[in-house]
């Protein structure tokens, strides 16, 4: 009796087990999302949209009209930028022409893996870096964000303004970030290949602006870490205060001395 118990129990499990509905692979979710949020602007397969016209924008409920040339195609792009883009809630706009800027992200981490996958499937391209800001050096890192990146992230990476662009803080990059923003050149930014900054130089650049969020002030007060201009300011506004109350002292003292 309990054997057939067990016999019957394990015949429900599987017929159980082959009748309900298997999770869809990853590339057959990215595609159902990517044709959700994804098409209206980027086009069938990720071919991009080069022609105006009237499009539904991205995500339900929103609305715009396409402008030529403002979604590149995806074919080609590999996980790089897929992952960038949405982890860092640049992607999807809430209509096209705006500049990405980090915001809340929309999907799950499963979302967000199946969306890469089959845009990654759209045609080779290059993986999600793995950067070893350990193996950096901080100091030849700081050289190189000075020559590559403060002229708009300003030196220590508390972001800045730039003509039509807004380069954004670096606070909340994270390492991965970093280096696939470099590889990418997301809107206005450059775009850097291996051949101009080497890897190794990456691991660098990426090892200083992780210790350019937290630096040592040991110099007095960081002043929001805004740069020479600001800092000089307050240094007048002190020597203003200080020069005032002198006169105030000194004009009392005649006035005494007068009396």
């Amino acid at each position: 009796m309990r054997l057939r118990l067990g016999l019957l129990l394990a015949l429900a499990t599987v017929v159980f087990a082959t009748s309900a509905p298997a999770a869809p692979p990853p590339v057959q979710q990215g595609k159902h999302l990517y044709g959700e949020y994804c098409v209206a602007c980027h086009g069938a397969n990720g071919s991009g949209i080069t022609q105006a016209g009237n499009r539904i924008g991205a995500g339900p409920g929103r609305s715009q009209t396409q402008q030529p040339g403002v979604a590149p195609s995806l074919r080609g792009v590999g996980a790089l930028a897929p992952d960038f883009y949405l982890r860092t809630g640049y992607m999807p706009l809430a209509h096209a022409g705006l500049q990405p800027r980090r915001s809340r992200v929309l999907f799950s981490d499963e979302q967000i893996r199946a969306l890469i996958a089959y845009v990654a499937s759209l045609g080779k391209g290059p993986p999600i870096p793995t950067p070893h800001p350990a193996h950096g050096n901080v100091s030849r890192g700081q050289a190189l964000f000075t020559d590559h990146c403060a002229g708009c992230h300003q030196i220590v990476g508390e972001g800045g303004y730039v003509t039509d662009a807004v380069p954004p803080p670096l606070e909340d990059a994270t390492a991965t970030q970093i280096a696939e923003a470099v590889r990418i050149g997301p809107y206005v930014m450059p775009r850097f290949s291996p051949r101009q900054i080497s890897n190794g130089d990456l691991d660098s650049i990426i090892a200083y602006v992780e210790y350019a969020k937290h630096p040592d002030d040991r110099g007095g007060w960081a002043l929001g870490h805004l740069g020479p201009v600001p800092e000089g300011l307050v240094t007048w506004f002190i020597a203003a205060i200080v020069l005032i109350a002198v006169c105030v002292l000194i004009g009392k003292s005649l006035r005494d001395e007068a009396g």
